[in-house]
């Protein structure tokens, strides 16, 4: 069974109590500043908006300390971020078919590695979509096979969100330590996790 470790509160003040290259990998999708939760599409026609979360990008030390603590690292919005040039890009391809949304999301790694394309619409994902920039558990499947990130391998998410890596690493036998500063998102992202532990492991 994986060991999940969940943390309420600022990442920033978790990942300075982490040691140097301490977690196998860390994949994690942080606010990218674009307001998402003003959104009426994308969050208040939902009721998921209200919320200041990602009205600012993180800041460079947020990024500077989960580069230092991870020995595999995957940011999602990594092309919102000032970070050095990468061979190995990863894109969700949202298979649009030519509607007014982003056809794709892109992801920066820090592995040298051919780029690759995960397609995938995100459509009725998961069971429904719980939070507004909420990634589907086979993309993050995808994004530790990619890493080739070994079953009981540690993979950490200083910005948990819903929890959704979290999923991923339990139904693929992989250790989960996971952050989250919002109160209604830990306790969602709890749930999510407490009951995929209550399955079996999914490949």
């Amino acid at each position: 069974m994986s060991e999940v470790t969940l943390y309420l509160g600022d990442c920033l003040d978790v990942m300075r109590g982490m040691a140097d290259k301490s977690v196998d990998a860390v994949i994690t999708d942080p606010p990218y500043g674009i307001k998402i939760t003003k959104s009426h599409r994308l969050a208040t026609s939902r009721g998921m908006g209200g919320k200041c979360w990602d009205d600012k990008p993180i800041q460079k030390e947020y990024l500077d300390e989960l580069l230092r603590i991870g020995k595999t690292v995957v940011i999602w919005g990594g092309n919102y971020f000032d970070l050095p040039p990468t061979r190995c890009v990863l894109v969700w391809d949202k298979k649009n078919d030519g509607r007014d949304f982003a056809d794709l999301e892109m992801a920066w790694t820090n592995f040298d590695s051919v780029a690759r394309i995960f397609r995938k619409r995100p459509m009725n994902m998961d069971g429904g979509k719980v939070h507004p920039t909420q990634k589907p558990i086979d993309l993050m499947k995808w994004c530790m096979e990619v890493c080739r990130i070994p079953e009981g391998a540690t993979v950490f998410d200083p910005f948990m969100g819903s929890g959704t890596t979290g999923v991923a690493c339990v139904q693929t036998g992989r250790n989960f330590i996971g952050v989250e500063i919002d109160p209604d998102y830990y306790a969602l992202a709890e749930r999510r996790i407490r009951a995929a532990q209550q399955q079996p492991l999914l490949w």
